[in-house]
């Protein structure tokens, strides 16, 4: 490409650029016509002597705003209060929506999320803050910025309202025309990310030769698994990897876990809690509550990760009952104090053979010591264990050796 094209399409992507602040402009001047036509309404309608009737004329002054301006009355009534809360809880993104420099739809989010927010210091943060990420980034990226600011600033409030409505899950079904239907479930986010991960997963399996389109396969599972009778544990699972603070994952600091792609975040004890995570095999990465480097990779769930069970082939290389040198990459990686009570760790794994694995889960493979003792190989320690002789045993070991 020549210079003379890039400085083109520099000049058209200029262009657009400016044509996007001119409607973001536009935008905010319709806004202000319409509060200011409203508050002229309103001081005029404050004189109406009947409560009544001025109830009656406030609602004609919404109506005749969407009239003339081709909107319903929710809508007028959602950007009016969405234009209020800005204004008054920061105004500095109000001014840059009037600037041109944040549309409508990016004020609209922040406003949102001023509506979340109650206390007065953490609408000075987010007024701080919030133009200059919005201003570069897209709506999608914003929503989920201020997500992740509320979880941060009024975690405790952030906390409770997370409880409150956890506990008004629920399903509803809508049925609709064409004998469809539409079934919605409130869960937490958790649940929701594991159950469509599974879906996608199970789906992408059944190959490319179902005719089905991917969105038809995880209609058609979704129905099965709700309508089978079978009780059982799943043969799909899930890997989905969430963020916490290192203060918040050792306790020391309420706090949230944030999905890796930051489409959604719960209250970190949700998923550092394993009866709520029960079928998902969930990676925790501990981040630096300031630099945001990893400080560890941990997992939550029954079945070991890959990359787990490689790196028990590498450590162990044969199977870990006494004597046995069947390879490592013909065990299985069993748990040695079992799941959920054991974790799914490298300190707590171990591969075992299938023949060995059996006879553990029998409770008849046994570790024999040196003394003499047998104990058994259920207690998670790297080598057999190891206890100190009595003095009665030296001694006769002594005699034998000598005679």
């Amino acid at each position: 490409m020549s210079n003379h094209e890039c400085a083109d399409d520099e000049l058209e992507t200029g262009r657009l650029t400016e044509l996007a602040r001119v409607q973001a402009r536009a935008e905010a001047r319709a806004t202000e016509a319409m509060i200011r036509y409203r508050d002229a309404e309103y001081q005029r309608i404050a004189g109406v002597d009947r409560p009544l009737m001025r109830q009656v004329e406030k609602a004609a002054v919404v109506l005749e705003i969407g009239q003339a301006m081709g909107l319903s009355e929710a809508q007028v009534h959602g950007r009016l209060a969405s234009a209020d809360r800005v204004r008054e809880h920061t105004p500095r993104v109000w001014l840059a929506f009037r600037d041109g420099t944040i549309n409508e739809a990016r004020m609209r989010e922040i406003s949102s999320t001023v509506e979340i927010l109650q206390r007065e210091d953490s609408y000075i943060r987010l007024d701080q803050s919030a133009v200059a990420y919005a201003e570069s980034h897209t709506v999608t990226e914003l929503r989920r910025w201020l997500r992740r600011f509320v979880d941060r600033v009024e975690t405790d409030l952030a906390l409770e309202r997370a409880e409150r409505a956890r506990a008004d899950r629920r399903v509803d079904v809508r049925h609709g025309d064409d004998g469809m239907a539409t079934m919605l479930g409130s869960l937490t986010s958790p649940q929701a990310a594991a159950a469509m991960k599974r879906l996608t997963v199970e789906a992408k399996a059944m190959g490319a030769d179902d005719p089905r389109t991917l969105a038809q396969r995880q209609a058609d599972l979704f129905a099965s698994w709700l309508t089978n009778n079978e009780d059982g544990e799943t043969s799909i699972h899930a890997h989905i990897a969430v963020k916490l603070s290192a203060e918040t994952f050792t306790g020391a600091k309420d706090g949230f876990a944030e999905a890796a792609d930051g489409s959604w975040s719960c209250p970190a004890s949700w998923i550092l809690n394993p009866d709520l995570v029960a079928n998902p095999v969930w990676h925790r990465l501990i981040v630096d509550p300031v630099t945001d480097d990893v400080l560890a990779h941990q997992y939550v769930g029954r079945l070991a990760p890959e990359s787990l069970k490689l790196a028990l082939l590498f450590r162990d290389g044969v199977c870990q009952a006494p004597g046995c040198l069947v390879p490592a990459d013909r065990c299985d990686a069993d748990h040695r104090q079992p799941w959920p009570d054991g974790p799914t760790s490298g300190e707590n794994m171990w591969p075992l053979c299938r023949r060995h694995h059996t006879l553990k889960g029998h409770r008849v493979l046994r570790w024999i010591l040196p003394s003499g003792h047998t104990v058994d190989a259920e207690p998670a320690h790297r080598r057999p264990p190891e206890t100190p002789p009595s003095t009665m045993e030296h001694r006769l070991a002594h005699l034998i050796a000598n005679h």
